[in-house]
């Protein structure tokens, strides 16, 4: 899955252990269940930890860190599109902004219209991100059981008009 996701397999590999693992592991634990070099490991764990779905949890007793994934899946999920967002689409929409005032209207109308409506697109896209993130705690799992309701609504409002 990670893989399709643009993420490195030993990082989806790593993650995928924590996430099922019912207790924190240390490094040596994970790369001897995984097979793959400690160092490998150790970059994964802090690329997972870049992304905050995964953190140190001490056992009693351990002088060793050990570590533990999220267990919500819909924190993890707010927290990987959060990150991405980041990463992938603000940097794109910044990229875009810089086209468009670089490109002269005048003599490139086309691409300016193209630009503009990717541009147009990207915005409504985070506008709506935006007002998810402002849902209160919890409500995002709610808000996904209704997705039939809404539609139901949306195709009758279509027909109304």
């Amino acid at each position: 899955m990670g893989a399709r996701w643009g993420i490195n397999r030993t990082v989806a590999q790593v993650h995928a252990l924590l996430y099922l693992s019912p207790q924190p592991m240390h490094a040596e634990e994970i790369a001897s269940t995984l097979s793959v070099a400690r160092s490998n490991v150790s970059n994964s764990l802090r690329e997972l930890q870049g992304w905050g779905i995964v953190r140190v949890a001490h056992v009693l007793g351990e002088r060793r860190d050990h570590f533990e994934s999220l267990k919500d899946v819909w924190q993890m999920f707010e927290i990987i599109v959060a990150e991405r967002k980041r990463r992938e689409l603000d940097p794109t929409v910044e990229m875009l902004r810089g086209c468009l005032n670089d490109t002269n209207v005048e003599t490139e109308t086309y691409t300016a219209e193209r630009i503009t409506a990717m541009l147009d697109f990207f915005d409504a896209m985070l506008a709506v991100y935006g007002d998810l993130r402002k849902l209160p705690k919890g409500a995002l799992p709610s808000l996904t059981r209704l997705r039939g309701r809404l539609r139901k609504l949306l195709a009758k409002g279509g027909r109304a008009q």
